[in-house]
């Protein structure tokens, strides 16, 4: 499918979704992400259920339907004095948790330990607990990428978009990958890329053509004006094509601090679609914003709502 052209744009244009991913995990984050949402500095967020502040998001989205938010299909833990575990409880779990009942906090370990159709039953709840919530979810994504096979090869997406078919969630998998700074697939998995979007496509998920991202941690020496200009130059070699952008912005408390190993970037990332210059870089790159309740619409109007 080339989403672009469904959607009615032309196959030349750059279309973007900034997604603030981490919705849910304190409320130091939670707060951040409903200021840009409000601000319209972005495009959507994606809620992490097992975690101890989603019940307060998933509540302000219920009551704020007007703003995207989706599900971010949670299935690591990796900080060492904050952690959770599954939504679902009980011994259907037992191949997503550590010894101690929590998520493991790394891709690897849950890749080798976890059992596809305990992945799905997990995803099913993360939606579900969202839904009783009231929430009316736009999309779906993954922390950490623990669902892709990243890092052994074993990957769950035919789970994946068996659960977002069933529910009418468009998902973050790109079909392409670019050779631009910030692309978030490796140049040698472009033929696996282009084959799982195939498969999305026959189960009937609409998903992106690229994605890109900010660096997790920050580099020696660096201030918010070089982060600020390195995402300058990402979305001046933004593609045509829809793509997605992804960071985690938070303001910084003593709450983010206690557990966080990276709150300083949170903050940066806090401030950067709320900069003068993004936003000029945005209007004079040409670049449109889109949300993913138009992917999320286009999804039921080709595939049928479920």
């Amino acid at each position: 499918m080339n989403v672009a052209a469904s959607l009615g744009y032309g196959s030349q244009e750059r279309l973007l979704i900034i997604n603030a991913d981490d919705y849910g995990l304190c409320q130091s984050t939670n707060k951040g992400i409903q200021q840009l949402l409000q601000e319209q500095a972005v495009s959507s967020a994606t809620l992490m259920m097992p975690c101890k502040s989603s019940r307060e998001a998933a509540l302000w989205s219920a009551n704020h339907p007007q703003f995207d938010v989706g599900i971010h299909f949670t299935f690591t833990s990796e900080w060492d004095s904050y952690r959770w575990g599954p939504v679902l409880k009980g011994s259907d779990t037992q191949s997503l948790v550590t010894a101690e009942g929590y998520f493991p906090k790394d891709c690897r370990s849950f890749e080798l330990q976890a059992e596809p159709q305990q992945v799905k039953k997990e995803m099913i709840a993360q939606i579900e607990a969202a839904l009783q919530l009231g929430m009316n979810p736009t999309h779906a994504d993954n922390h950490m990428g623990s669902l892709y096979g990243l890092e052994t090869g074993k990957n769950f997406l035919k789970e994946v978009f068996e659960v977002c078919a069933a529910y009418g969630l468009p998902f973050r998998m790109p079909r392409k990958v670019a050779a631009a700074n910030g692309q978030m697939v490796p140049p040698e998995l472009e033929e696996q890329a282009r084959q799982l979007g195939l498969l999305a496509h026959a189960m009937g998920v609409v998903v992106l053509d690229y994605l890109i991202g900010l660096p997790f941690p920050l580099k020696a020496g660096d201030t918010f004006d070089n982060v600020k200009a390195d995402l300058k130059q990402q979305l001046k070699q933004l593609q045509p094509g829809v793509s997605e952008l992804i960071f985690h912005p938070s303001l910084v408390t003593d709450e983010l601090l206690a557990f966080h190993g990276q709150p300083e970037k949170r903050g940066m990332e806090f401030q950067l679609f709320r900069d003068p210059d993004v936003q000029q870089t945005l209007r004079s790159e040409g670049i449109r914003l889109i949300r993913w309740r138009d992917l999320q619409q286009l999804q039921s109007t080709v595939y049928g709502r479920p």
